[in-house]
């Protein structure tokens, strides 16, 4: 048998070139299209970052406003939809219903197979409206609430958290620094390159299928546990831990067991996520305004948590985006299990933005394999199943 090597999980495989963003190794900073990403959520709305990531660059003033505009007026779902989603089992998985919804609405699509780049940027511009709505929908009917219709003249994270929590005193949406931290998330999940799901949506895309099934398989590929799932187990992991005199001896339990800890570690990051310092300090001021009702705990783990993974592992391994991210949507108000469709939300414009270029520049993706089965057998003519 020859021998080859295998790069399990395309570990350092460079499978393609792209423009949309890369880790710079000089300043460990995700760049998109150059900008850094932690300068992008200081100065720039969610949608200005979507508006380049699928364009290229920031837009001026008129351009902005076009695509505020547009995303705004497909924000609706109708009353087919809201019974599809309906319909669904409520204890399934939320990304199932969004799977689901996303499928749905593909079929409404005239084209059966993507006819160019522009129908590609149309449909997530739909997604990137409508994901809102069905994930507040999805929501508020588990918790048995009424349907809340999206606003439209609110910006994407404050119609959003409307639509979940409404307008009560003391809402998410009428606080302007949890708005701020949760369009902070959305801004940093939006693009990361080769990852799971845009590999995925882009595999699809190499067949030349359509965007809603690129986009349908990256849903899938992003609900597993060790991509977008993360966030969920790491609230699930600090709340087994609960009080903060427990977190080091669980940290070293599970190390000493050889259990992974998630919310730790990345495959392209080896100084540390870049994106973790402008989301931990969302989460530590979060925590701050709402430790009326206990958040504080949350940071107090976290960071015992992460001086005992750092100080306990030979690689001094360091937290990654979805650490402070999984805290920070529960001390928001979010069930747990919702975590990884918030991701959708955002990811919706890095999926789409390589769809569009892998659609412009395509080759059909298809890897070899090693073969380690047995050596060629025959059968003599006298076989019969027994």
């Amino acid at each position: 048998m020859t021998t080859q090597e295998i790069k399990k999980g395309l570990a350092g495989v460079v499978a393609d070139y792209t423009a949309i963003s890369k880790v710079n190794p000089e300043t460990n900073s995700l760049l998109y299209y150059g900008y850094p990403v932690h300068e992008l959520a200081e100065h720039c709305t969610f949608e200005e970052v979507a508006y380049l990531l699928w364009h290229g660059e920031l837009p001026d003033k008129s351009g902005a406003e076009e695509f505020r505009l547009g995303c705004m007026n497909n924000r609706d779902i109708d009353e087919e939809l809201i019974q599809v989603i309906n319909y669904l089992p409520k204890d399934c998985h939320p990304m199932d219903v969004l799977r689901t919804a996303v499928s749905f609405l593909g079929t409404r699509d005239e084209y059966k197979f993507t006819p160019d780049a522009d129908h590609i940027r149309k449909i997530g511009t739909e997604l990137l409206a409508k994901l809102p709505t069905i994930v507040a929908t999805d929501i508020r009917r588990r918790q048995g609430k009424g349907y809340i219709a999206p606003s439209k003249d609110k910006g994407f994270s404050e119609n959003f958290l409307w639509m979940v929590f409404g307008d009560e005193e003391g809402s998410p949406a009428t606080i302007p620094s949890d708005i701020e931290a949760f369009e902070k998330t959305m801004i940093l999940y939006a693009e990361h390159s080769f990852n799971a799901s845009t590999f995925t949506a882009r595999t699809v895309t190499s067949t030349q299928s359509d965007a809603w099934s690129a986009i349908t398989a990256a849903i899938g590929a992003l609900k597993g546990p060790l991509h977008g799932g993360a966030n969920e187990f790491v609230m699930h992991h600090m709340k087994e831990i609960d009080d903060p005199a427990n977190a080091e001896q669980w940290c070293l339990n599970k190390l000493k067991n050889k259990e992974l800890v998630m919310g730790f570690g990345h495959r392209v990051y080896k100084k540390g996520d870049s994106r973790v310092p402008t989301m931990e300090a969302a989460f530590k001021k979060l925590a701050a305004e709402h430790k009326d009702q206990g958040a504080e705990k949350w940071v107090e783990i976290y960071d015992i948590m992460a001086k005992t993974m750092y100080e306990n592992t030979s690689i001094n391994i360091r937290p990654n985006l979805d650490f402070p991210s999984g805290p920070s949507y529960y001390i928001l108000g979010f069930d747990i299990e919702f975590f990884t469709p918030l991701f959708v939300m955002s990811r919706i414009t890095g999926w789409t933005a390589h769809i569009i270029e892998q659609y412009e520049n395509n080759s059909l993706i298809r890897p070899l394999s090693a073969y380690n089965g047995p050596e060629e057998r025959h059968l003599d003519g006298t076989y019969q199943p027994q």
